[in-house]
């Protein structure tokens, strides 16, 4: 199989999309925008078929990340995400999933409203790895 992102050979990564033949390098999904989940059933999805924020909210300008304190885009994109309980914190992909990695899953939540429920629900939906320390 060819990786849809980098084009080379090798790719073992298939999208779980029935209609979908798109296969990937875990190394590439990444930068490629698949999205990989971490919980059962473990499925991946090709950049076409990544599952997005079903919240409806845009940032307003000037919006920081909650935890870089860099500005986030001017809307949901792959890179930026928001919470879906309070819709107020936005933050990078990059950051919540350091977060994420550093903290647990005992003890990840919102960083503004303090969510914990739905807010992880949509990390692991996002693809987002939370570790169970």
């Amino acid at each position: 199989q060819n990786c849809c992102i980098c084009g080379q050979n090798g790719a073992t990564i298939a999208c779980c999309e029935t209609d979908c033949d798109l296969s990937f390098h875990l190394p590439c999904a990444r930068q490629g925008h698949c999205v990989t989940q971490f919980i059962t059933p473990f499925r991946s999805f090709c950049p076409t078929h990544s599952p997005v924020q079903t919240v409806e909210a845009t940032p307003e300008p000037g919006t920081k990340c909650l935890i870089c304190m860099e500005p986030v885009e001017d809307r949901k994109t792959f890179n930026t995400m928001v919470c879906p309980a309070c819709k107020n914190a936005w933050f990078h992909r990059d950051c919540i999933q350091q977060q994420a990695l550093h903290a647990g899953f005992e003890i990840i939540q919102c960083p503004l409203c303090r969510n914990s429920d739905t807010f992880v629900m949509d990390l692991f939906t996002m693809g987002i790895r939370i570790p169970f320390r």
